[in-house]
């Protein structure tokens, strides 16, 4: 392995570590010191700040989808549609 290789390799294994904290990081599941070596990595890595902001637009995304209601009548279809497979398969 050449010097020149060396260097890379210690990038990829931070950023690997860096990768696995920053969706605790979102979360707010860290202390003090690890959020600001996290935002410090962040400030000087742009792979891996363009990954967070991908983390961070799904994670709001699945929160904002998770959080709405389906119309009523949408809701009234899929349970009528339940209860026919129901009536179905108990007269089989």
């Amino acid at each position: 392995m050449s010097e020149h290789q060396h260097p890379d390799e210690i990038s990829r294994e931070e950023c690997a570590d860096y990768l696995e904290r920053i969706v605790y990081f979102i979360d707010n599941e860290l202390d003090e010191a690890d959020c600001s070596a996290v935002r410090e990595h962040l400030d000087t890595c742009n792979p891996c700040l363009v990954k967070y902001d991908l983390q961070r637009t799904v994670k709001s995304v699945v929160a904002r989808s998770c959080s709405e209601t389906a119309p009523l009548e949408l809701r009234e279809r899929v349970l009528f549609r339940l209860r026919e497979v129901q009536v179905q398969i108990t007269e089989h």
